[in-house]
């Protein structure tokens, strides 16, 4: 997500095309940033139905999206370590280093500036790209620190954030550290505590595979299927399609949804609902005024079907839809005055 092609496929250290022993491409790596860059498609895809209120929430999906984001999160900040090691490995370039940091902060500006505009107090402050920009420089060090410091260091930053928390850092600025409570409204936050640890998990496992000669059995994982080279030009160009897919999803859906207005029978449902519970509530839609009324709809059934009734009738005239009585057409009011009477009859 983060480098471009080359950072994965050119010796570490050394990007020298003439370089007689260049190390092997690990299309495996491409292939998992490609299933990591589908699976954000599909879930910003989602997420703009539900926001555009073309589908509705569900407990139970909730939760596995909510899984689904995690693993996505730790893919993609682990394949950050994963990546710095291949590029930097043997010694680290800093011409290289620079223009791809340079690349993804830019990046990261174009969301925040993004998500501003769209969502205003939501936007991003401390996405994906951010911490990512920002790990790359942390983890420097940790390629030449001892790889039992590595793994040492990433453990504690993964499992602080579940041992520690405090109010404190509940707030915007200090929201980016991890400790939190309770995460401050925004699109996305990829705090410090626990994404360094994945970043630097990443970086510890391409550590031991390059320490340990196994690069060429991981080289040697590929295919000719049309799955496999798809997946793997997907992971490569992963930063535009991610930079893109969602203001190509956004630009179909949103005029779509507006003339649709997907959202419109959902407002209707609860409007019906509402309706409904507040008539259950007293046993007697809030229209009927005289005794004899009241006396009809006494017992459950008759008001269920009297406050069945009722909704009905503010449906098909589209009563739901005016905000006062003076609102009215004389038509509406006409109906809206007889609701009692015909209810009540309807209950006999």
């Amino acid at each position: 997500m983060v480098y471009a092609a080359s950072d994965l496929t050119s010796k570490p250290g050394n990007l020298n095309s003439s370089d007689p022993n260049p190390r092997p491409r690990y299309l495996l790596i491409d292939v998992v940033r490609g299933l990591g860059i589908v699976g954000v498609v599909i879930y910003h895809f989602v997420w703009d139905l539900r926001f555009l209120q073309f589908t509705t929430t569900s407990p139970g999906f909730d939760l596995v999206w909510i899984w689904l984001a995690r693993v996505l999160q730790v893919t993609f900040m682990s394949l950050a370590g994963v990546s710095l090691v291949l590029a930097h490995y043997n010694g680290i370039v800093w011409k290289s280093f620079w223009k791809r940091l340079a690349i993804v902060f830019g990046a990261a500006m174009i969301v925040t500036v993004g998500t501003f505009f769209a969502f205003g107090e939501g936007f991003v402050y401390f996405g994906i790209l951010h911490a990512i920009a920002v790990f790359s420089i942390m983890a420097l060090p940790f390629l030449r620190a001892p790889l039992w410091l590595v793994i040492l260091v990433a453990v504690v930053f993964m499992s602080a954030p579940f041992i520690y928390q405090n109010e404190m850092f509940n707030v915007r600025i200090l929201s980016v550290i991890g400790f939190w409570t309770v995460a401050p409204y925004t699109q996305d936050l990829q705090s410090i505590f626990p994404g360094f640890g994945y970043t630097l998990a990443g970086l510890a496992f391409m550590r031991i595979v390059l320490k340990f000669n196994l690069g060429a059995k991981l080289a040697a994982i590929k295919s000719n299927g049309f799955t496999f080279k798809a997946l793997v030009k997907a992971g490569r160009w992963s930063l535009i399609i991610y930079m893109v897919h969602q203001p190509i999803m956004l630009s179909v859906l949103y005029p779509l949804a507006l003339v649709i207005q997907p959202g419109a029978a959902q407002l209707r449902a609860e409007q019906k609902q509402v309706f409904y519970s507040n008539c259950m509530d007293f046993a007697v839609n809030p229209f009927v005024q005289d005794e004899g009324a009241i006396a009809a709809v006494e017992d459950a059934e008759r008001a269920q079907a009297y406050c069945s009734c009722a909704v009905d009738i503010m449906d098909e005239n589209d009563l739901f839809d005016v905000q006062s009585v003076d609102d009215l057409s004389a038509q509406q009011k006409t109906v809206y005055g007889a609701i009692p009477q015909l209810c009540v009859v309807a209950v006999e």
